[in-house]
């Protein structure tokens, strides 16, 4: 299939989610420059499914996806995509103006519950509540199994007669005379449209096509596991303090944690510091007993912004053919079957979903245009 309908760039979990979704519209190429697709940001995930953590579109976004993950289509995947994971926002005495914006915020959309005093330590035994106050509680949290909804996208872009190509970073991109000519690899592509989905490498591949760059920037976020000691975990939500200083949550016998870092670095293969592992648990330690004096394993993963902290989805406004699928921060993977269905909405039918703007997602809010002169 040397001339797909779209040329996909990027095998993350942006890149399959769309080229699932176009998959069924047309003919699909989707190319990855690492010998594993996903390897960089979406491998290195843990995330959660939550319809509080941010605000605007992207809540929307996050919501109308909901439907998706709660009932894949047939044959997606073997293993349910969700399972129960509250998350439990905590606070000092002097955070507590961050807890009652979040309240409000949240207020007829998400069910939070507020809690208190001893309420935490039900919820979470090893909290210290002479220094946690208080919290809110999103009970219907989940945590999404990354690897198999990211699989099942890829698995169905095959189903639907569309290609994977790994190991195939693109090197060039030309227009002419209404088509883009893709080198990749040892492939050479001819396609009217070229989707950019390439992550914290998005503006390198748009520079390759000519397009102005977003001034997107990787962020590098560390996470560590580690044992819970005498703890025993089942059915612990995952806490993250108010303002995002640190966060942990139960993984099957152990516990992950995270400084919640957002570090800005050019696009690499990202390592984990030292330094941030360290400050994490000093943070986690105070928060709670759980005394952690061992890691595990550790690692670290870049998620890209926009100025603006918002996603990019739509056509280049001045390279023809050219689409930016981007910026999707930290929550790339609960947005992904809804941003991904806004995106090729926009490819094939030049508008949103009508499902998508009746849950508040504006077109004009998330268009690279934002950022024209």
């Amino acid at each position: 299939m040397d001339h797909p309908d779209f040329v996909v760039v990027g095998g993350g979990i942006a890149g399959a989610s769309v080229g699932y979704e176009l998959a069924g519209r047309g003919a699909v190429v989707l190319v990855e420059r690492e010998p594993t697709a996903g390897y960089h940001t979406t491998g290195r995930s843990a995330a959660v499914f939550t319809e509080s953590y941010e605000r605007g579109p992207v809540r929307a976004l996050t919501m109308a996806g909901r439907g998706f993950l709660e009932e894949p289509p047939d044959g997606f995947a073997d293993q349910p995509l969700l399972t129960p994971l509250p998350v439990l926002y905590v606070a000092r005495s002097d955070q507590q103006a961050t807890l009652d914006d979040l309240a409000a915020s949240t207020r007829g959309l998400v069910d939070l519950e507020r809690v208190e005093g001893n309420g935490l330590t039900r919820h979470c035994p090893v909290l210290r509540t002479d220094r946690i106050v208080s919290g809110l509680l999103e009970p219907g949290a989940m945590e999404i199994d990354v690897h198999t909804l990211h699989q099942g996208f890829l698995r169905g872009i095959r189903r639907r007669g569309g290609e994977v190509v790994t190991g195939a970073p693109v090197d060039e991109l030309a227009y002419a005379n209404g088509t883009w000519e893709v080198s990749a690899g040892n492939r050479a592509l001819r396609s009217p449209i070229v989707v950019d989905t390439a992550g914290a490498w998005c503006d390198e591949v748009a520079a390759l096509a000519g397009a102005a760059p977003l001034g997107l920037t990787p962020m590098r976020r560390t996470a560590f596991t580690f044992g819970p000691g005498h703890h025993g975990i089942a059915g612990w939500p995952m806490v993250v303090d108010a303002d995002e200083d640190f966060y942990f949550k139960p993984e099957r016998t152990q516990l992950m944690g995270s400084l919640a870092e957002e570090t800005p670095m050019p696009p690499h293969d990202v390592r984990p510091e030292e330094i941030d592992v360290a400050l994490a648990i000093e943070r986690i330690n105070q928060a709670t007993y759980l005394d952690i004096r061992h890691v595990r394993r550790t690692w670290a993963g870049l998620r890209t912004f926009a100025p603006g902290r918002l996603p990019v989805v739509g056509f280049d406004p001045v390279r023809p053919g050219f689409f930016w699928l981007c910026g999707q921060g930290g929550y790339g993977i609960m947005t992904s079957p809804a941003m991904a269905r806004a995106a090729a909405g926009l490819l094939c039918d030049g508008a949103l979903p009508a499902d998508l703007v009746a849950a508040g997602v504006d077109a004009a809010a998330i268009s690279p245009e934002r950022f024209a002169d």
